[in-house]
């Protein structure tokens, strides 16, 4: 999907000040049942209709208003997704502004997830 050039410019900065982890890595931490908390950051709407097995839905919209609530241990590792890793790059920057500190961004979303061939959830 080709987004807008602002809106990517902003992203690769968001890039830069966040951990990564790759959808290899998350997929093998939920096999061996080692998984962080895993939140999917996208759209409700998108949430509905797949995720990823052990996700939580907390959308990019309400994150920042709601994640104290959800998470009040700010050392809490997690993940963050969404459909391709622009979203998850500047919520978890967006939650390292905000004290976080265990907090990575999955590296190609969900698409990269499908791409995979690896399980979802459907509702």
């Amino acid at each position: 999907m080709k987004h807008n050039p602002a809106f990517e410019a902003l992203c690769e900065a968001a890039r830069k000040n966040v951990t990564e982890i790759s959808i290899a890595d998350v997929k093998q931490q939920i096999d061996d049942g080692t998984l962080p908390l895993l939140l999917d950051v996208r759209e409700e709407s998108e949430w509905h209709k797949h995720h990823l097995p052990k996700a939580q839905y907390l959308g990019r919209g309400v994150l920042e208003r709601d994640i104290e609530t959800q998470v009040t241990d700010k050392s809490t590792p997690m993940i963050l997704y969404c459909g391709g890793g622009y979203r998850s790059a500047l919520a978890a920057e967006s939650l390292q502004k905000m004290g976080y500190t265990a907090v990575l961004s999955m590296a190609g979303g969900f698409r990269g997830w499908l791409d995979a061939n690896y399980p979802v959830v459907t509702e």
